[in-house]
């Protein structure tokens, strides 16, 4: 409300009036008022008057202004609820951040499920870049897995539609759906002809440790992601293994989660009082967390990362990097530096916004660098092969970039398909014919459906069996 100043006059000479005929006096001028006013309106030149409404913080003003114009005036009726979220949007666009993001009620809810508990989709975390939707990385034993979905592959298309300029929340709302039905994805990787990926959509594991036991008493512990339970399910796994003289903790393509569950898993393995990371807010000065109690697990550790572990992969390492003196082995990570906090709202809606950004035990801040390997190392070229489609068919005479990447699978696997072409000629089909003989399968020199299922299966057998980097992950340990 603004306040006007009133400005006191010096008495004049007094008109007396009767009350009666103050009253009528009164009751005219209110009459001629009246009467004037209806006249400037109606004949009158049109006058725009100025009316000030008090709002609660004036920097709303233009948005009240705007929302109000657009109800009352727009050429249909509007969806109140809608221009508000737009609204909200908006703001959070104007930040330039890909990790903050307002959700609606629907989609805070799958926010939450993707983090505490199976969900079902495609399973694959997903990311803005640069107006494109970017695959950060596939979680384990997932439909996206399962398809040959790697990291840093575009999605360019979701059932045809382009998905180009929309947030994360939006793609993930249009790729996810219920279990059994099929969403087509049109992907974009590196230099190649953008190609179309058909997945069955699936429930996605709850779990988020795996274990195994390598020669040697080494335990392969591979976390796909920091949920509500990740500290719970590595310590159960890892004190059900006997005779345990080594670790390799891997985090490939694990896009991270909890950040109370990075500290839980980093202080296992760290001496009480050791840092684990700092984290730095807006007020500019590092608060440094440090690790409590002894370590529970006193044994030889390497960590394993890739393009596709972030976020809290990226904490976990660099603290037993830099706390613990473990060997990094892979090849650099994603890069994920900051942190985000969400804020609820009564109506189920929530506002996730970056809130400030974590730094190495030694103070370094990783973001947009990732987490640098002491040991460097890479998969084989054909690990990154791209995704057959099932239901395309090729043959003799053929020519694609997808019979291509067939003989690169076909020559991995130790079959002669002659030279890396784009043709599909006779020496192709002759290493066809062999491999359909080799796994049972109707022989017609045909690539498509169950020839392609299996073609890429056997690859990634052969990728689990010959894995280079977990290797090199054990030989560092030595």
């Amino acid at each position: 409300m603004e306040n006007q100043e009133q400005t006191t006059k010096p008495a004049g000479r007094y008109l007396r009036i009767k009350p009666f005929a103050f009253l009528m006096l009164l009751f005219l001028v209110i009459l001629v008022t009246a009467g004037l006013t209806i006249f400037a309106l109606t004949f009158g030149e049109e006058k725009v008057v100025e009316v000030k409404v008090p709002v609660e913080r004036q920097e709303f003003a233009q948005l009240y202004d705007a929302f109000d114009e657009l109800n009352t005036k727009y050429y249909k009726e509007v969806d109140k609820e809608k221009l508000v979220e737009g609204a909200v949007n908006g703001m959070v666009d104007a930040l330039d951040d890909p990790y903050s993001d307002f959700m609606t009620k629907k989609e805070a809810q799958e926010f939450s499920e993707s983090l505490s508990g199976s969900f079902q989709g495609i399973g694959a975390e997903v990311q803005d870049s640069n107006g494109q939707i970017m695959i950060v990385s596939p979680i384990k034993n997932s439909p996206a897995e399962r398809a040959g979905l790697l990291p840093n592959d575009i999605v360019l298309e979701v059932d045809g539609k382009n998905i180009e300029g929309k947030t994360t929340t939006e793609a993930v709302s249009l790729i996810r759906g219920e279990k059994g039905t099929e969403v087509k994805l049109l992907i974009k990787r590196g230099d190649a002809e953008p190609m179309t990926v058909t997945i069955k959509r699936d429930d996605i594991p709850i779990e988020t440790v795996y274990g195994e036991m390598l020669d040697g008493g080494i335990a392969h512990i591979q976390m796909t992601s920091f949920s509500e339970t990740t500290s719970d399910e590595l310590v159960a796994i890892l004190d059900s293994l006997k005779d345990v003289k080594g670790i390799v903790l891997d985090m490939r393509q694990n896009p991270g989660g909890y950040l109370e569950q990075a500290y839980a898993i980093a202080n296992l393995f760290l001496e009480d009082g050791k840092p684990i990371y700092q984290i730095e807010m807006r007020d500019g000065k590092p608060k440094v967390f440090k690790a409590k109690g002894p370590k529970a697990y006193d044994v030889p550790l390497t960590v394993l990362v890739d393009e596709g572990s972030a976020s809290a992969s990226e904490i976990v390492a660099a603290a037993l990097q830099e706390s613990a003196g473990a060997k990094v082995v892979g090849v650099q990570s994603f890069g994920k530096g900051t942190m985000q906090t969400v804020e609820e709202y009564k109506d189920g809606s929530n506002l996730k916004y970056t809130q400030g950004k974590w730094l190495t035990p030694k103070g370094n801040w990783i973001n947009e660098k990732g987490v640098t390997p002491d040991v460097e190392a890479k998969l084989p070229d054909y690990a990154t092969l791209p995704y057959l489609d099932t239901k395309a068919e090729m043959k003799q005479g053929m020519v694609s970039e997808q019979v291509k990447a067939a003989k690169q699978m076909l020559a991995a696997l130790g079959y002669e398909p002659g030279e890396t072409t784009t043709t599909f000629d006779e020496a192709m089909t002759s290493a066809v014919y062999a491999f359909q003989a080799d796994n049972g399968l109707a022989q017609d020199g045909i690539i498509t459906g169950d020839t392609t299922k299996k073609l890429m299966e056997k690859l990634r057998d052969k990728l689990k069996k010959d894995d280079t980097q977990v290797k090199a992950a054990v030989d560092a340990l030595k």
